[in-house]
């Protein structure tokens, strides 16, 4: 499977990913404060676990920094 990560086309091989399987792939360690977004579209956390991927989706991975 083919996906736009962040800009970044990348390659998997799996057949079907949720959003938390992707996470789990690509940023296993920092899970907190991150927001995630598919065409456009904010996922809630709440839906992570049960969105499905496509091949198609352009994905837009946040995450939070501390500042001001």
């Amino acid at each position: 499977m083919e996906l736009k990560i962040n800009n970044q086309t990348k390659q998997f091989t799996a057949g079907s990913l949720t959003v938390q399987a992707l996470l789990d792939l690509e940023i296993p360690l920092k899970q907190n404060g991150i927001a995630l977004a598919i065409n456009n579209t904010v996922i809630p956390k709440s839906h992570w676990n049960s969105h499905l991927i496509k091949e198609t989706d352009d994905i837009l991975i946040i995450s939070a920094t501390q500042g001001g």
